[in-house]
């Protein structure tokens, strides 16, 4: 298996649902670095996973849509619990509708919200 990674971060601030989340339930802000990982089981025909410059810009574009933002007060998460896991899940499903045209295989999303704590989500880009 191949893997290509490119990593970048965003800022933001929300609130927790939930008394499991403790004061987190309060408003707060969180910066998570993300790293984007593309796997494959083989290169394509120049011989790469999947072009760097490319990964990375899709990226940014993806991160532009998350950074300096209240997720309390976009539409696209009302309802929504903005854990660490949903958000690598949600930065999975945009950045695959970015690259599916050039790459084919596993796309892997790290956020690490802290040295001592991060989530992931991992599947196809289909």
């Amino acid at each position: 298996m191949y893997t290509l990674a490119v990593k970048d971060h965003f800022m933001i601030a929300h609130s927790l649902q939930g008394e499991v989340f403790g004061p987190a339930q309060g408003l707060h802000g969180a910066t998570y670095n993300v790293i984007a990982e593309f796997h494959t089981e083989k290169l394509d025909q120049d011989g790469i996973v999947i072009d760097i410059g490319l990964a990375l810009k899709a990226l940014q574009a993806v991160l532009a849509l998350l950074n300096y933002k209240n997720l309390d007060e976009e539409q696209s998460f009302r309802g929504a619990n903005t854990t660490t896991e949903y958000l690598a899940h949600y930065i999975h499903g945009q950045l695959a509708k970015r690259v599916r045209a050039t790459f084919q295989g596993k796309l892997k999303i790290t956020l690490e919200e802290s040295h001592v704590a991060w989530g992931s989500y991992e599947g196809p880009v289909s």
